[in-house]
């Protein structure tokens, strides 16, 4: 029998537009209640589906969205194919409105196709939207982006920034993992994804422990929250998080910013590198270079490079914007050679 998550912790009383610097730079996941419950975005779209509809389109400019579509045999499970050939919906831009008029119409048929909207920015697709409905996170220059869609599955995945996500219609289940669960996650490709993260290949609804028996442990150290309209959750960065949309018309707006200067490169690149250059040498040379590795970047200190004298320390001081850009041209001229 599989443990019973965690609820992930909870805090009341949070205000919009003054988040506390001890908040926004948790490593553990927080359940903010009613963090934008005074959002007018909030109040319009509790009466019902089609007034959230008619309010989102209060703010639509006409530019095409993508939407995931599915059968409904997925169950709202956006996901691969039987044998990870392919995925298992399609890819279609269209208008929002026939979009919400979609959603609306097949609210009472079973067979009503599943339908997601992720990750579109807000200020593209619903301009004017944050002028009354955002939140104050200081010097970040967050992304804002919005969700929309009937019920989902979304396969719990990592993002490189940190997250905060709150609901403006429907519920919402976030079941968190911490960063050290990837190996009993069962993470699918790296280089072939649904929809751009890699995602674990476990059915949390269904879970087949004798092909994924590690899940039970994974299971041990899970965390769960279950969001209504106008609470939001904050996800540090590279936490593990299945989302589930839970009715029949959800809309979620999420704030992502990365803690480190927008000119470094993401770290995904690093790993995609060094799985081609490194992991398949013989085993000898790979403990040879994770000493390198230890000693160059994951114990690096005020130490590494104190035998050598300031002015000559190059790439081993600390790294600027234009010593990073140095930088990615020597690799790019080391990759192409």
């Amino acid at each position: 029998m599989l443990a019973k998550p965690e609820p992930i912790r909870e805090i009341s009383g949070a205000c919009p537009q003054a988040l506390s610097e001890e908040l926004l730079q948790s490593t553990q996941p927080l359940l903010l209640r009613g963090l934008v419950s005074q959002w007018p975005a909030v109040a319009a779209c509790s009466a019902s589906p089609r007034a959230a509809a008619d309010y989102l389109q209060s703010f639509y400019a006409g530019a095409p969205v993508v939407a995931m579509v599915g059968p409904s045999q997925i169950k709202g499970r956006f996901f691969y194919n039987h044998d990870l050939s392919g995925v298992n919906f399609r890819a279609e831009r269209c208008a929002l409105d026939a979009l919400f008029e979609q959603i609306m119409l097949g609210e009472a048929n079973p067979e009503q196709p599943c339908i997601y909207v992720g990750s579109t920015d807000v200020d593209q697709c619903l301009p004017g939207f944050r002028e009354a409905n955002d939140i104050d996170l200081g010097e970040r220059t967050p992304l804002a982006s919005v969700w929309m869609g009937n019920r989902s599955r979304i396969a719990a995945h990592h993002d490189l920034p940190d997250n905060l996500a709150c609901v403006v219609a429907g519920r919402r289940r976030f079941t968190l993992f911490p960063p050290s669960q990837l190996g009993n996650l069962y993470i699918g490709p790296l280089d072939f994804t649904p929809a751009g993260q890699a995602i674990s290949l476990v059915d949390f609804e269904a879970p087949d422990l004798e092909r994924f028996p590690r899940f039970a442990v994974a299971m041990q150290h899970a965390q769960v929250a279950e969001l209504e309209p106008g609470d939001a959750i904050l996800i540090p960065s590279l936490w593990w998080h299945q989302v589930e949309a839970l009715e029949s018309f959800n809309v979620l707006i999420n704030y992502w910013w990365r803690r480190s200067p927008a000119y470094m490169d993401t770290p995904i690149n690093a790993l995609l590198l060094t799985i081609m250059s490194v992991r398949d040498l013989p085993p000898h040379e790979r403990q040879s270079w994770r000493t390198l590795f230890e000693h160059y970047v994951f114990e690096a200190d005020e130490d590494t490079a104190s035998h050598i004298p300031e002015n000559a320390r190059r790439l081993l001081s600390p790294l600027n914007e234009n010593a990073t850009r140095e930088l990615r041209a020597q690799l790019l001229k080391r990759l192409n050679r």
